[in-house]
């Protein structure tokens, strides 16, 4: 094996590499929001407003990844005659999907929030919107981090399926490369060694936030 070829245009990977971690970047920022008022949708004691929220849910978390991708890709601008770029068209595309596991890990945090805090809020006087802003959303960002942070890792290894329409992030560079090179190898091992290294570092974080949040709850 010759790493020459894949040293001498470490720039070309480099750039999907920032690609890729924008990409990521940006789903993950979104879905930690979107993903806490789609759970406090999907628990609402309205049917008209719960029954579309769960079954946008359970779409997106029982269809492939590689699916969706294809499908609005080339899916939306015919049916909506919406056209985006398609790094903008990735960010939706995974921002749904994030939000939709980010939702569930939610969902299941705020069930774990004592009702007595919100016999408390109201003793406060807090407003509904108050006490879920200044008091569920923070616990329950606290408990479903761990949970968070794994559907993020999943998240940043399937953001290389955005490769197949066209956006170059660090696959779509891999790819070019093993063809101008002819030095597939080389170059898809060292990118499954990039992605490894950044799942690797996320995982050692949620082991270590999944052990301090253990101690909070245990300190209760």
């Amino acid at each position: 094996m010759d790493f020459h070829s894949v040293i001498s245009n470490a720039g070309q990977l480099w750039s999907g590499l920032i690609i890729t971690l924008e990409l990521s970047a940006l789903t993950i920022t979104i879905s930690v929001f979107t993903g806490f008022i789609v759970a406090l949708l999907s628990i609402s004691p309205y049917k008209v407003v719960r029954l579309p929220i769960r079954t946008y849910i359970e779409i997106f978390r029982c269809t492939p990844a590689l699916v969706q991708v294809v499908w609005f890709f080339y899916c939306v601008p015919v049916l909506f005659n919406v056209f985006w770029e398609p790094f903008t068209m990735g960010v939706i595309v995974f921002s749904l999907n994030l939000t939709a596991y980010n939702a569930e890990a939610y969902r299941a945090a705020i069930q774990a929030v004592p009702g007595a805090h919100g016999d408390a809020a109201v003793a406060l006087g807090l407003k509904r919107t108050q006490y879920y802003r200044f008091v569920v959303f923070p616990q329950a960002l606290r408990l479903a981090v761990p949970v968070l942070l794994t559907n993020s890792i999943g998240m940043i290894q399937q953001s290389a399926l955005v490769a197949l329409v066209a956006v170059n992030d660090l696959m779509y560079e891999s790819k070019a490369l093993a063809s101008q090179t002819y030095r597939p190898v080389e170059v898809f091992t060292t990118a499954a060694a990039i992605y490894f290294v950044i799942s690797l570092i996320m995982s050692r974080v949620v082991e270590f936030v999944g052990k301090r949040t253990r101690r909070l709850i245990d300190a209760r």
